[in-house]
């Protein structure tokens, strides 16, 4: 077999700044917008994430519908990111759009529960197994509420992570592994908790260390993703979870799953899949059909133990947990949950998503073969990724260590010039329902094309 081709720095400059020339060329309206915003909105954009696209400035989109938005400047884009999973079953679905209509003369937030709030329940029990739920605005307050109801149900301070993780920006998992101790994640700003106090890091995999790090019986719960998926795609080796799930009961550790991501996997995500038995489980983003909206749910004997720590805080006054908004559980988002999981989110999308992901692996595999390419594809359910190394990564650390930023970015650009965009940060892409068969082969032949203009150039 012939050596792989060498992605040479110079090359990669050379096309990325064709491409960016190419982007400003082609987005005058975006250009002139993204000016404008610089004089009012930090960063010129409202959310400071929108602008870390390799982008010259930001692509301001008009609309969006299923699999597809446009720019402003009327450009059509098949979209694979789907505003990083939380657009993950199609841009504004009929059902959670009629709901969010039907709702829009009916009331926002009354702080008040209303039917839906019984039936979401009663599905969310019946779909994930665990009997008890609570409602919150993201789910990086479903995760920092989990950990604090683990700490005080447990009496214990610590928690627990896998290095290069991502649970949202709950101060205490912003933390990386770094020279066997806790550090705070880089690039992070303003913190001033000791995160080496509250957070132990251990390699995902890692069933020794995590053996070593629970004995302690220190730790009040493991917050884990099933498979990470944010410093790049982490499959699970056989029987970590099962050792997962052994030493935090042997420890009186409670495990935590979130599944913000990993519900690519299926419609029970990958704790239904694959039959893991968490204390607690997380999902954000997607399940409310875009609308910010996160659930958790609890096992009956953490539910007692909550309550009993309730009670005796409220022995010392009124109780205020500290936890909970007061738009958390609106009528807006419950409706439009209620109807993302009635009639988005359902076997049948499913069985759309995942062969269409399938055919987007397969495909890939095969373009990097064609092209030599020691590129490694993993796929979750309808979720997939190429990886720039030969084998996927067991490990945060084997995972970070296959980043090449420059390729990664002229990638992604000539993408999104190609009317194509896939997810910034890494190579993940998503299937939804409204995605089609030839969606899958455009983004693989414009993948190949800007391969072949790197490797020519």
């Amino acid at each position: 077999m012939r050596n792989e081709p060498t992605f040479r720095d110079d090359a990669i400059a050379k096309v990325t700044s064709r491409e960016r020339a190419r982007f400003a060329a082609a987005n005058p309206k975006s250009a002139a917008l993204a000016a404008e915003a610089k004089t009012s909105l930090f960063g010129g954009v409202p959310m400071h994430w929108m602008a870390d696209w390799p982008t010259p400035f930001p692509l301001f989109v008009a609309g969006a519908n299923g699999a597809r938005f446009k720019d402003i400047d009327g450009h059509d884009y098949v979209d694979f990111c789907f505003g990083d999973t939380g657009a993950m079953f199609g841009h504004s679905p009929a059902p959670v759009a009629e709901a969010i209509r039907a709702q829009a003369t009916r009331g926002y937030t009354t702080m008040l529960p209303g039917e839906d709030a019984v039936w979401i329940g009663n599905e969310l029990k019946r779909r994930f197994g665990l009997p008890y739920w609570q409602v919150t605005a993201t789910a990086t307050d479903a995760n920092r509420y989990a950990l604090r109801w683990a700490r005080a149900v447990t009496g214990r301070d610590k928690i627990l992570v896998f290095d290069g993780c991502y649970h949202g920006t709950v101060e205490e998992t912003m933390v990386r592994l770094k020279d066997g101790k806790t550090a705070p994640r880089p690039g992070q700003l303003g913190s001033i908790g000791d995160v080496a106090r509250t957070t132990v890091v251990v390699e995902f995999n890692d069933i020794a260390a995590l053996q070593q790090a629970l004995a302690t019986h220190d730790i009040a719960a493991v917050l884990a993703e099933p498979a990470m998926t944010n410093i790049g795609m982490v499959l699970p080796i056989d029987g970590f979870h099962e050792a997962l799930r052994e030493l935090t009961r042997k420890t009186g550790t409670l495990l935590i799953i979130d599944e913000t991501h990993t519900i690519s996997t299926g419609p029970g995500g990958w704790t239904r899949a694959f039959n893991l038995d968490p204390d607690v489980f997380v999902l954000g983003k997607p399940i409310a059909g875009g609308i910010p909206c996160a659930v958790f749910g609890v096992t009956a004997d953490v539910a007692m133990r909550m309550e009993q720590a309730r009670s005796n805080a409220a022995s010392d006054g009124h109780g205020h947990s500290g936890m909970g908004t007061t738009l958390s559980a609106n009528a807006f988002a419950m409706h439009a949950m209620r109807a993302n999981l009635a009639h988005v989110m359902t076997d049948a999308a499913y069985a759309h998503m995942i062969p269409l992901a399938e055919r987007l692996s397969a495909n890939l595999k095969v373009l990097f073969a064609h092209h030599r390419l020691t590129w490694s594809v993993t796929q979750i359910g309808a979720r997939c990724e190429f990886q720039f190394c030969a084998n996927p990564p067991r490990t945060g650390r084997e995972a970070e260590a296959a980043f090449h930023d420059a390729l990664e970015k002229c990638i992604h650009l000539a993408l999104l010039n190609r009317g194509v965009m896939i997810t910034p940060f890494h190579n993940m892409t998503l299937i939804c329902p409204q995605t089609q068969a030839a969606d899958v082969d455009r983004l693989v032949a414009a993948l190949g094309d800007v391969i072949d203009e790197i490797l020519n150039a």
